[in-house]
């Protein structure tokens, strides 16, 4: 079952590892879907802050092979599905997740366990931005964390792809959150998005913050970027707290000697996108798309992803 598709896309690719030079677009054929896959037409694919360092060769995400079309995540429309495929059926708007890469181009194959409705109230843009971000969001917190109604909690790198939608799904897991974020819109964002308090990393005592937050010492923290106030604030930790970082931040932070530091990796995964969707269909979700680039701009994407921004960088199809 499919609809018309073309046999060749236009992606974003290289033919060697290098700086963001190497991006370049280029017409490639369109995938075909395997057995347990679907196609999918995409509308936007996210901008992993970790892209980079694939793109240069120093992490290894997918096959490693030229030329290399890169990306974890994103959104669009199901084009054509294989025979063993019952969950999804061809129009069907989702969003994917998928360690396997190939999102920066028009279609993508992926298994049928890598994607999931796209919950209400989000567009098709908005959603290319949710997949790996929200995982690795929900993994720090529920499977690393155990955060429970009623605990504190700092989410340092608040303003960022992953921490924006920690913030929230904190909340609706019944915690009380401390945002430290980047910069005053950073602040005012997180505010927006709930948090019960709002400091900024760079320029505010946020150890001042934490101890001030939660007087018998913070239940937990989820650290997704290293900062000059990051040490000082997870003194504010209690005993028995637990510290929590995606795999990549570096370096790697340091607690009081008590509290153990759980390095994790957002592994994608059915379960995981599907608690995912339960969480945001609580209510009125935000994704902050900080900017969105043409899939012929990617290489000035990369140029541009260490710039402050919020939220995560997207690359738009059509």
């Amino acid at each position: 079952m499919q609809a018309t598709i073309p046999a060749q896309m236009r992606a974003a690719a290289f033919e060697r590892y290098g700086g963001p030079e190497v991006l370049h677009a280029e017409t490639l054929p369109v995938p075909r879907p395997g057995p347990a896959q679907v196609l999918l037409r995409l509308a936007s694919a996210g901008i992993g802050v970790w892209d980079p360092s694939v793109r240069s060769g120093e992490l290894e995400f997918g096959p490693r092979h030229f030329p290399q079309v890169i990306g974890n995540d994103g959104a669009g429309e199901v084009v054509a599905a294989g025979d063993d495929v019952r969950r999804f059926r061809v129009g069907e708007r989702v969003y994917a997740y998928s360690f396997a890469g190939g999102f920066y181009a028009e279609y993508v194959a992926v298994d049928e366990d890598a994607i999931a409705p796209i919950p209400q109230g989000l567009s098709t843009e908005e959603a290319g931005v949710l997949g790996a971000d929200g995982v690795t969001a929900l993994r720090g917190l529920d499977d690393q964390l155990h955060l429970s109604a009623g605990q504190t909690l700092m989410v340092y790198g608040a303003s960022g792809g992953i921490g924006h939608i920690a913030v929230q799904l904190a909340k609706r897991m019944g915690a009380r959150v401390l945002a430290v974020a980047s910069g005053p819109d950073g602040v005012e964002l997180v505010r927006r998005l709930g948090a019960d308090a709002a400091v900024d990393g760079k320029r505010d005592d946020v150890a001042r913050a934490a101890r001030d937050f939660a007087q018998n010492g913070l239940d937990a923290a989820l650290v997704l970027v290293h900062g000059d106030s990051l040490e000082p604030a997870l003194g504010a930790i209690r005993k028995g707290g637990r510290i929590a970082h995606p795999n990549g931040v570096e370096p790697a932070p340091k607690g009081p000697p008590d509290v153990p530091v759980l390095a994790y990796d957002g592994d994608p995964g059915r379960d995981a996108l599907e608690r995912l969707n339960r969480l945001i269909a609580v209510g009125p979700f935000h994704l902050e798309v900080g900017r969105v680039y043409q899939l012929e701009d990617a290489a000035r994407a990369h140029r541009e992803l260490g710039q402050h921004h919020l939220g995560k960088l997207a690359l738009r199809m059509h």
